[in-house]
């Protein structure tokens, strides 16, 4: 787990490195649907979008209703937010044009994700060759990493073909940062197209990117200084 606090390291610093040009484009090759593991609402849209939009299918295992986000909320109860989230993941969906993908909601709590059960639950979802998309294993917060750790597992049970992306990593990570596992980057150019289809979905998750009310308990989780780092003309993928 890291601190995941203040400005962590800005976006100039991110597209100023050069190695990033370099990395291989990962092939569009996946056999079917892939599923799409998010351990909470809008993790897969922040990390995958671009690429959901290309292959134009998926399955999405939302792991938690992101119900914490918020903790201290003057505005909203965390049912109320699990609501809000749930809402917000489908409209992303639809402006991603996969209105129609099948959502499994798992409905562990936010900030408790019991990882031994999830991995049986992923293997469920999994066969030989699937797509598993997943936040990476060292990602830096505790429910993005146990959910990848739940999903390597279930992977390795069935055949499944592990894809991590990062999220919180480009917060507390740095270019060439030795404890991020770049010899495995690939990239996902995206074409226009993929790339408002993203910052429309990224844009159907108002709880998140402004805030609930002005007090500090209800500020953004994500304010621009964060986004800016998912609005590249690339993802990033560890395969």
């Amino acid at each position: 787990m890291r601190a995941i606090e203040g400005n962590g390291t800005p976006e100039d610093e991110w597209r100023a490195w050069a190695a990033m040009a370099d990395w291989p484009s990962l092939p569009l090759d996946a056999p079917g649907p892939p599923l799409v593991v998010a351990p909470h609402p809008d993790d897969e849209i922040l990390g995958v979008a671009g690429l959901m939009a290309l292959l134009g299918a998926a399955d999405l295992a939302a792991v938690t209703d992101g119900e914490a986000s918020h903790p201290g909320s003057t505005v909203h109860t965390q049912d109320e937010l699990a609501v809000i989230r749930r809402a917000e993941t489908g409209e992303a969906l639809r402006r991603l044009g996969l209105g129609k993908c099948r959502v499994h909601r798992l409905g562990h709590p936010d900030g408790g994700i019991e990882e031994e059960t999830l991995a049986k639950e992923l293997a469920a979802l999994l066969t030989p060759g699937r797509w598993c998309l997943v936040t990476w294993r060292g990602d830096g917060h505790p429910d993005h990493e146990a959910t990848g750790r739940a999903a390597a597992h279930a992977c390795t049970e069935t055949g499944a073909r592990l894809l991590e992306y990062p999220i919180w990593t480009w917060h507390w990570a740095y270019p060439n940062d030795p404890e991020v596992p770049w010899q495995r980057a690939h990239r996902i150019d995206l074409p226009a197209e993929a790339r408002a289809a993203k910052a429309a979905a990224i844009a159907a998750f108002p709880s998140q990117i402004a805030p609930l009310g002005p007090a500090e308990a209800d500020a953004a989780i994500l304010p621009p200084h964060v986004l800016a780092r998912f609005t590249r003309p690339f993802e990033v993928i560890f395969a």
